[in-house]
């Protein structure tokens, strides 16, 4: 059995490691630069999971743990978009900082009245179970919670797996994008009428 709830500070270094799976380590990889490995990007990730003003925070992310063994087997980091730019100052500075490159130029992912999905990932022996699944309709109530009028994500045009699940679950197209140099799709569901 699996239980969804909200993370705590201790998970961020195993938080930070399924945000580099939910982005795939070419991405990271990318983002580090030619002269830093993808441990340097996890330890910056896990830093910025620690912190509360980050967009990866622990405050904004659910984990699924096994009720057995109280392990994280799955994570869903989602904010509010009207925040992102205050959340993104900190990758911003951890970047700088760690690899001497400034992302304050990147593309906006969402907007406001969105509880933007940033990252979800499950651990590849507990895929196919559900776990997915329950991590979005908790993210969607939480969504609920806040007042947020709906919930959004990028899927990348080359994962329809993810996105069929995502459709399944209520998420419809909003338009075509593109991130980390990815065509990507906006997919929304409404949680509340505006």
């Amino acid at each position: 059995m699996i239980k969804i709830t909200n993370a705590v500070k201790q998970q961020a270094n195993k938080i930070a490691r399924y945000i580099m799976l939910a982005m795939n380590h070419e991405c990271c990889k990318n983002f580090a630069g030619s002269s830093h490995t993808l441990e340097d990007f996890h330890n910056m990730m896990t830093r910025l999971v620690a912190r509360e003003d980050s967009q990866y925070s622990y405050k904004n992310t659910l984990v699924a743990l096994d009720e057995d063994s109280e392990a994280v087997i799955g994570v869903c980091v989602s904010y509010d978009g009207a925040d992102l730019h205050r959340l993104r100052k900190a990758f911003i500075e951890e970047a700088i900082k760690e690899f001497g490159i400034d992302y304050s130029g990147i593309d906006d992912e969402t907007e406001k009245d969105e509880l933007y999905i940033d990252s979800l990932a499950v651990d590849e022996r507990y895929r196919n179970m559900g776990i997915a699944s329950a991590l979005l309709k908790a993210t969607c109530k939480k969504a609920e919670s806040l007042n947020i009028p709906s919930t959004g994500l990028l899927v990348d045009c080359g994962n329809p797996k993810a996105e069929q699940l995502y459709s399944k679950l209520g998420f419809k197209y909003l338009n075509d994008t593109a991130w980390g140099g990815h065509k990507m799709k906006h997919l929304q569901k409404q949680i509340i009428d505006k």
